[in-house]
């Protein structure tokens, strides 16, 4: 006995196939968002995570700042009151520069010459005065850069020359001259002093 299908088969089968692959489609559509969901979710958590690192390190710099704007400030008052000792203990050793001044002006002043004006500026002092010749103004320059420790770096400033006046009828020729060099400080001094043996002992050494 024959059989004869007399149903569209090749419909049939060409909508079952259809059928699959809408389900495979929309089966892989729903994997494909959950795939994606799942990353979103998981490079959001990574985001909210250095954003919180990120307010921590924030809030953490603040106080480091704070902090050094404190330290900042000591240390302002530390110079500041380092600056006030300093100027105190100059005003201390200043005390006596004018007795240095005079003290060593009397011992380094050549015969034959006379200081008719000495003006003090903090160190620095200009002299003005009369000289029998030039060369009494040259060995007083000597006397002042390396006679004493207390004066540095004489320069000279001025010289003419100048009649004076001893009495009505002796005018004599003179050297009006001015001058000026820089007292220097005890503290100075004793800096100097205390580095003198260091530099020697260095000198020693490389000596050797």
């Amino acid at each position: 006995m024959i059989l004869i299908n007399l149903l569209p088969h090749r419909e049939a089968a060409r909508k079952r196939r259809k059928e699959a692959f809408q389900i495979t489609m929309f089966l892989a559509a729903v994997l494909g968002v959950v795939i994606a969901g799942a990353v979103y979710m998981w490079y959001q958590n990574k985001i909210e995570n250095q954003q919180a690192r990120n307010a921590f390190l924030q809030t953490e710099i603040k106080k480091l700042d704070e902090q050094i704007k404190e330290i900042a400030s000591i240390e302002d008052e530390i110079a500041a009151l380092r600056a006030r000792q300093k100027a105190v203990e100059d005003l201390q050793a200043d005390r006596n520069l004018p007795v240095y001044l005079l003290k060593e002006l009397a011992q380094q002043l050549p015969d034959g010459i006379y200081i008719t004006t000495v003006k003090q500026t903090n160190q620095v002092v200009e002299m003005q005065g009369m000289a029998q010749s030039n060369e009494r103004v040259s060995e007083l320059l000597r006397n002042l850069s390396g006679n004493t420790p207390w004066f540095a770096k004489p320069e000279l400033l001025e010289i003419v020359a100048a009649n004076a006046t001893v009495s009505p009828k002796d005018v004599r020729r003179v050297a009006s001259f001015k001058m000026r060099f820089q007292l220097v400080r005890s503290s100075d001094l004793k800096k100097g002093a205390e580095a003198a043996p260091k530099n020697e002992k260095k000198g020693a050494a490389n000596g050797k």
